[in-house]
């Protein structure tokens, strides 16, 4: 898969292709089935496959001070999308210029002067240029005017025992922020994995009998609720292998602690991860944070999180 930062990488002699727009943040169930329609079209056409999103989200460049927890960084929004079988993937930097470029302007010279799409697939909500003036029924007639076709795709979504939901980065934030990572997973198709670089924490943790891996988080990550989790960690370098992990979110109570951290004990493996770029998938809460009487009674909490971790991860005691 190629990956361009702006469409100045855009390379020389480039032809015509199908383009999909939108940011994707968490590539949840409802942007595959967008990316699965693109890649189908594409094939269809013997052309190349164009995801176009942007970076930072627009919403902080729109309304500063607004932007919404990140589900997906942007280099794991490309691993998603790359296995979803986009052929390109295109970030456009999100700058107050670009944010007053009129709809049909930013069609003109984006869609048909530089990518010369043949193709766009959106979804039925889209909004986009200067205040969000541009609709897919303005991207339908300017289609018609360009020369490229539209497909605007319907919201994707399911019914539960008591309400239809419709799969948006929105309701997966929502989930995430109520340490409902089960829920978060089904909208996802897949866990929801937090990125960052272990760094040294107080120490407590190998005192305890159970050294853990303290991430540093984007700044703007969506962190789940505070809690504990049974997790797989993952490193960057290794991303094929998966460690159990029980994870806890939270200040720490038992300590009196007041930074919010991310603390992973990695079951099974004697391993300093310090300096590592790493990712943990939650699969499943496991209970609140608790302020505990004493240490032991953290340790035996902890024992009973670690044990519960084994059977929610379907591995064997040890």
């Amino acid at each position: 898969m190629q990956r361009w930062r702006g469409l100045e990488d855009l390379p020389g002699g480039w032809g015509r292709c199908v383009v999909t727009i939108g940011v994707f943040d968490g590539v949840h169930r409802g942007h595959q089935a967008l990316i699965g329609k693109t890649v189908e079209i594409a094939k269809n056409r013997n052309l190349p496959s164009v995801m176009l999103t942007f970076d930072p989200h627009p919403s902080e460049v729109i309304r500063p001070g607004s932007h919404p927890a990140q589900l997906t960084t942007l280099r794991r929004k490309a691993e998603l999308v790359e296995e979803l079988g986009i052929d390109v993937f295109a970030v456009l930097p999100f700058t107050a210029e670009l944010m007053r470029v009129p709809a049909h302007e930013f069609v003109h010279s984006v869609l048909v002067d530089r990518l010369h799409a043949a193709a766009v697939v959106v979804g039925e909500n889209l909004t986009f240029g200067a205040k969000g003036a541009g609709t897919v029924s303005l991207l339908r007639e300017l289609g018609k005017r360009f020369g490229f076709a539209v497909y605007g795709e319907g919201l994707q979504g399911e019914r539960d025992d008591s309400a239809e939901i419709t799969f948006s980065s929105t309701y997966v934030r929502s989930c995430i922020d109520a340490g409902d990572v089960t829920a978060a997973a089904e909208a996802l198709g897949r866990p929801h994995r937090l990125e960052g670089i272990v760094v040294r924490g107080a120490g407590r943790g190998h005192d305890l009998g159970y050294p853990t891996a303290n991430l540093s988080t984007p700044r703007f990550a969506a962190v789940p609720a505070d809690g504990v989790y049974a997790c797989w960690f993952i490193k960057a370098s290794d991303p094929i292998r998966k460690l159990p992990a029980s994870v806890s979110v939270g200040t720490n109570p038992t300590f009196s602690g007041r930074e919010r951290t991310v603390e992973a004990f990695v079951l099974d493996v004697d391993e300093d991860f310090y300096g590592q770029y790493v990712g943990l998938d939650f699969v499943s809460r496991l209970r609140d944070q608790i302020r505990f009487d004493t240490p032991a009674d953290l340790v035996e909490q902890i024992d009973d999180d670690v044990t519960r971790t084994r059977d929610i991860l379907g591995l064997a005691r040890g």
